[in-house]
This record gives structure tokens, C-alpha cells and sequence, in this order.
């Protein structure tokens, strides 16, 4: 039977393959934009199959409206897709208020306001599929990118508590987490970057020159990712994290050795803080 998919940030980049790849296997899919104009291809090439939603989902009463509208439209709603993000490299310092709380409502509190409108749908079903999509930068940590890893590192964290409550009732919820890809991420990330204080040219400024040397060249096919989403789709059992690239595996591995070592190197004074004479065995019960 064809499912009935909602996704965010659809104009452009991951968004805008997912759809395709949906589309594709002859599925329905609302496919919001800030500006749906930049849809119209699409909606010409699919007729009814597609339906295009403006959305902004910082906005939570746009997030009901867009989940009522699929189910208005197509009977119901399978599938949420939250992708709509974007992320802006500079110091964290040298970040305004204003930048720095646009990102996290975008990247962090759009997954918040489009998964609160949907769950209730597919409670009531007793199916669903909410799909994050997150990043490798939420397990790693990159100098210029503050605002936007700790919202991925909080969309990782807030799916993983959801799987766990939506799992006896059928719906399931991943984090996925992709290294880099051919869109345009990396080229909107560093472009019109301010001129950095030099105290950040090591750390920064690096990430800002690594970031130019990346664009074209990152190892993520957005087609096969798109292609491995809609496979998700066709399973009733995932991971509550689903990393994509073979660089976000690797920076992963990376980045675990120096955790590991660190809580090895630390296990002494962090076991010091206990009350004498306790126990943490009775936690073996509850893991």
C-alpha cells in the first residue's frame, strides 16, 4: 500500500531527494518549503501524487496546520521526515543571539513542533515512522558550528527518548546521521562568513578553509541516502541512530577512542563522588 510521507525543507538539498526517492516508489508525499514555489517542477511532474506545503517549522501552529493538511489530503500520515535545517560557520563568540537561537529553533525546535503535531496521528494508528535527520556532528564536535551541532546532538538525543516511548505503541523513531554530502550544506555553511578575530584563525578559520577544500568533494551520495530512507520506511524495527557515510563512521570511531580513554584516565575521580559503602548494582535491573 502507498504511504503517506510529510517532509520538511523539501526545496532544496537532502529535502528535496527524499522527496524524489518517495515520489519514486510510488508513494504520496507533502513536501513543505518556506517558499513552495521553488516546488513547482516537482508538482508538475507528479500531478496528485504530491502535494506542496509552505512551511516555516519554527512555527508551531504552521506544524499543525502542515500535518493536518497531509491528512486532509491523503487520509493520513505514515511518515514524518523532519530535514529542514542549515547551519553557519563562525565562532561562537562571534555569534549574535539572534544566530545562535535561529539555528537551534530551526534545526532543534522545528523537529520538536512537527514530531508534537504528528505523534498523536500515529498513536492512533499504532504505526508511524518519524525520521530525523541529524548528523555525524551529533557525535563529534567541529570548531564553528556551536548553534548548529548542539541542536543535532539534542534532535539525537530527543530521538532516541522517543523511540522509547513510541515503541510499544508501533511507531519508530531513528536519528539519522550522515557525514558529509554533495548539496549545498557546506557551501551555504561557509559563505558570507564574517571576518574572524585571529585568536580563531586556528580553530575557525581551519574549519572555514577545510570547509571550501569540502565543497563537491564530500563522500555522501544525497541519491543513495535518499534510497536508504525510503528502505527505512519498509522495515517495523530500528535503531534509535543510523549513521551514513564512511567519514561519519570514521570520525565517530575517532572521536570514541578519546572519550574512551578519557573516562578510563578519569574513572577513579568520578567513582569518588559516591556516598561510602554504595552500590550502583541495583541499576542492573533497570538497564
Amino acid at each position: 500500500m502507498s504511504k503517506i510521507w510529510l517532509i520538511t525543507g523539501s526545496a532544496r538539498g537532502l529535502g528535496r531527494f527524499i522527496a524524489e526517492a518517495a515520489l519514486a516508489a510510488g508513494d504520496h508525499v507533502v513536501a513543505t518549503a518556506r517558499d513552495p514555489a521553488r516546488l513547482a517542477d516537482l508538482q508538475a511532474q507528479h500531478g496528485d501524487q504530491l502535494r506542496t506545503f509552505a512551511l516555516d517549522v519554527t512555527d508551531v501552529a504552521a506544524a499543525e496546520a502542515a500535518v493536518d493538511f497531509a491528512v486532509e489530503s491523503f487520509g493520513r500520515l505514515d511518515i514524518l521526515v523532519n530535514n529542514a535545517g542549515f547551519g553557519q560557520v563562525a565562532p561562537f563568540e562571534q555569534t549574535s543571539e539572534a544566530d545562535f537561537r535561529a539555528q537551534i529553533d530551526t534545526n532543534f525546535y522545528g523537529v520538536v513542533n512537527l514530531t508534537r503535531a504528528a505523534l498523536p496521528g500515529m498513536r492512533w494508528h499504532r504505526a508511524g515512522h518519524i525520521i530525523n535527520i541529524s548528523s555525524v556532528g551529533a557525535r563529534v564536535s567541529t570548531a564553528g558550528l556551536a548553534a548548529y551541532q548542539a541542536a543535532k546532538w539534542a534532535v539525537a538525543g530527543f530521538t532516541e527518548v522517543l523511540a522509547k516511548e513510541v515503541a510499544p505503541f508501533g511507531v519508530n523513531a531513528i536519528s539519522v546521521e550522515p557525514g558529509g554530502m554533495r548539496t549545498d550544506w557546506a557551501a551555504i555553511a561557509s559563505g558570507g562568513a564574517q571576518e574572524i578575530l585571529p585568536d580563531y584563525a586556528e580553530s575557525v578559520g581551519a574549519r572555514l578553509a577545510s570547509h571550501k577544500t569540502l565543497v563537491g568533494n564530500e563522500v555522501g551520495d544525497p541519491v543513495r541516502i535518499a534510497d536508504v530512507i525510503v528502505a527505512l520506511t519498509r522495515r517495523d524495527r530500528l535503531p534509535a541512530h543510523l549513521v551514513l557515510g564512511s567519514d561519519a563512521l570514521h570520525a565517530i570511531r575517532e572521536a570514541e577512542k578519546i572519550r574512551q580513554a578519557d573516562a578510563k584516565e578519569w574513572a577513579s575521580v568520578s567513582a569518588s563522588t559516591d556516598f561510602l559503602n554504595s552500590t550502583a548494582s541495583f541499576l542492573g535491573a533497570h538497564a
